[in-house]
């Protein structure tokens, strides 16, 4: 249930609303909007049947939440939220591209591959440290090693690191060294690392499920919020259907749902979603137009002979033409104001 002030409401009214539904043993969220705040209600509102909420003084009128996640709801939290990872802002006017190797191979191969990420205009510098991998015989990665390559990168280029995170045992040394952490596909619903990670106060990029729907996605994401990190960026990275030519059908029509049932930023990662490099441009693009707030690509100085996902991991040559494809996108849809209406 949220509960929708009068514009003129004081802070004392609100406090007399906070006060009736925290002693009906209820959680009580106070949201600002635009031209009014919102009180959201966590919680049986069963409990509320007996309180003439309607008739308390500064309130405009309750609605109740029909989804069964709240607090990832748009209709729990009106305005498109907007996450602050270390300074870089997902979900504001500007696209923001997380590109990197799939795994950190060596010291080497990541500070070469970090230069050529910021040199090319992206924010964040993605690269596994822990790599959960099909087969136990494939590279697993360097684990704290990794991570401290990582670190170096930031200091070298001032990009924002996002790597994975696969167990409960893993947040407190990952969050160490990460601006960001990232839960993969594999964990969407491993639900005592949701909880852990929402413990933490780092920013989460949660990946959607191997044949996930966007319900189940959704209330993954309110795992992590209901333990007190709201800080949660999802990003749509392909499921699991009957096509077999491309690694995941990456669905792009989740961008608009998304924005229309949440606000919380989502962002596309077109390298798993078709597990083809040359098919990374067109669905990194189509996916800027379908109002993505950002871009999650897997890029190698050598893709022959990365340890994992060189198939699908762009050249230097072709990161760049992407990246300068996508800033003309992105600058067309602000000047036309096509940024934001998918949420009308």
């Amino acid at each position: 249930m949220v509960i929708i002030m009068r514009p003129e409401a004081t802070l004392e009214n609100i406090v007399e609303v906070t006060r009736v539904i925290e002693s009906a043993g209820l959680q009580a969220k106070i949201m600002e909007g635009a031209q009014q705040k919102i009180v959201g209600v966590i919680g049986d509102k069963t409990k509320l049947a007996s309180v003439a909420i309607d008739a308390l003084p500064g309130v405009e009128s309750s609605v109740a939440i029909s989804k069964s996640y709240k607090l990832a709801s748009r209709e729990f939290h009106p305005q498109s939220s907007v996450i602050d990872v270390s300074g870089v802002k997902i979900g504001g006017a500007e696209p923001i591209v997380m590109a990197g190797p799939c795994a950190v191979e060596s010291r080497e191969q990541l500070l070469k591959a970090a230069q050529i990420v910021k040199d090319g205009g992206a924010q964040f510098l993605r690269g596994g440290a822990y790599k959960p991998r099909t087969s136990p015989y494939s590279f697993q990665g360097l684990e704290v090693e990794g991570l401290k390559y990582l670190a170096e990168a930031r200091e070298a280029t001032g990009l924002k690191i996002v790597t994975e995170v696969t167990t409960v045992e893993g947040i407190a040394p990952v969050a160490e060294y990460a601006d960001m952490l990232q839960i993969g596909a594999r964990n969407m619903q491993n639900f005592g690392l949701l909880k852990e990670v929402g413990k933490c106060k780092r920013p989460v990029l949660l990946k959607r499920g191997l044949a996930a729907t966007i319900d189940e996605w959704l209330n993954a994401a309110e795992y992590i919020m209901n333990e007190g990190n709201p800080n949660v960026v999802l990003c749509e990275r392909g499921i699991r259907t009957y096509e077999t030519y491309t690694r995941n059908t990456l669905d792009l029509s989740a961008v608009a749902a998304v924005k229309h049932l949440s606000h919380l930023p989502i962002i596309v990662d077109p390298s798993h979603g078709t597990g083809k490099w040359r098919m990374v441009k067109p669905m990194a693009l189509a996916a800027i137009a379908a109002g993505a707030d950002g871009l999650m690509m897997e890029m190698h100085p050598n893709p022959a002979r990365a340890l994992s996902d060189g198939p699908q991991s762009l050249t230097p040559e072709h990161y760049r033409t992407i990246m300068n494809g996508i800033k003309k996108l992105a600058a067309f849809m602000r000047e036309e104001n096509l940024i934001g209406l998918e949420s009308e």
